[in-house]
């Protein structure tokens, strides 16, 4: 009897691309070692008279998979969030695309792109809230930016996760919630592909895997990424509440080592030597909030590290009213804010 992994490749490899990022960068011949206190960096060295001169170079890449058959892809945000470089998406050797980012979202790590054409193979996407502990997954992507359409199979071995990631082009930190976790390998170069299920629709997007560690792998539920995806079709981009503060996460060693009055919420500080954190004229400015205020609470729910603001307001709804619960100087106000569109 045939395993039923060998028609779910069949159905699901076509539709699954490795996406290519590039730049035009200064043409250099070799590199070498500069050593400045106590780091060393290395700087390209440049060809003979080739001074000025750039050549279209390949910078990283990632995988991601077609959900349309008129070319929309989705992919992590991870994957593409050089917002200066191009990106091009790749079928098989002979059908290569120049590719449009239509949005991204760093909150869910998540990206809409678009290629030029109406006859692709595509992927149909599950409910993923009716995801299963326990149930067979496969994961597919270009692993380690070389080996395109591996598989692996797995189960899923946790849900609603929370991880602290590290990685993308800008090598950024990033709080991730509400994972799926999975034994499926996933590795480097996986990011963007699609985790899916034994009735061959995709359940997740492949995000990340826990360095050090065996057959711990996550994925971002597909519902995330179909929420952003109805947006782009209907507006041409996300509809993202904005609040317009600037703030940090106050975590129980954060609270300590400023004695500040609460473990938890968000304080409204600006960046040192920047501007107000409270941009002008906007709902945030409207409402009253000032700097040194700790926002514990919006709309009933508790600010934390593992629930931010930004995850929570994007629960919101732009031009409804909006509460907030905010500490000052001892006393705890209540605020009502009308979001605005995050242009």
């Amino acid at each position: 009897m045939k395993s039923p992994i060998i028609s779910i490749a069949k159905k699901v490899c076509p539709a699954v691309v490795t996406v290519i990022v590039s730049k035009n960068l200064p043409r250099a011949e070799n590199f070498y070692s500069f050593p400045y206190g106590d780091k060393e960096y290395v700087m390209p060295k440049l060809e003979k008279g080739e001074m000025g001169k750039t050549r279209k170079t390949q910078i990283g890449g990632g995988s991601g998979f077609i959900v349309s058959k008129d070319g929309y892809v989705l992919t992590s945000n991870h994957v593409v969030s050089d917002t200066t470089a191009d990106y091009t998406v790749i079928l098989d050797p002979k059908h290569k695309y120049r590719a449009k980012v239509l949005s991204r979202n760093p909150i869910n790590d998540t990206a809409v792109l678009k290629i030029d054409g109406n006859k692709f193979p595509y992927l149909e996407m599950a409910d993923s809230n009716k995801i299963q502990l326990g149930e067979e997954v496969v994961a597919v992507g270009n692993a380690l930016g070389e080996f395109t359409d591996t598989l692996s199979t797995g189960i899923v071995s946790g849900l609603s996760r929370f991880i602290t990631a590290f990685g993308g082009v800008d090598h950024q930190t990033q709080n991730l919630r509400g994972l799926i976790q999975t034994d499926a390998a996933i590795n480097p170069g996986n990011s963007g592909g699609p985790l899916i299920n034994m009735s061959c629709k995709v359940v997740g997007i492949n995000t990340a895997m826990i360095a050090g560690a065996q057959n711990i792998g996550f994925a971002i539920p597909i519902g995330y990424a179909k929420k952003d995806l109805e947006e782009v079709k209907k507006y041409g981009k996300i509809m993202m509440p904005f609040l317009g503060v600037k703030y940090v996460l106050i975590s129980k060693d954060m609270a300590e080592a400023n004695k500040l009055p609460v473990n938890d919420g968000a304080l409204v500080v600006r960046e040192q030597l920047g501007e107000s954190p409270i941009i002008k004229g906007s709902a945030a400015d409207l409402a009253g909030v000032e700097e040194w205020d700790i926002i514990t609470e919006c709309n009933g729910e508790k600010i934390t590290t593992k629930n931010p603001l930004a995850e929570i307001l994007q629960k919101c709804k732009i031009g409804e009213q909006t509460s907030l619960c905010v500490l000052r100087n001892g006393e705890n106000l209540n605020l009502t804010v009308k979001l605005e569109e995050k242009v």
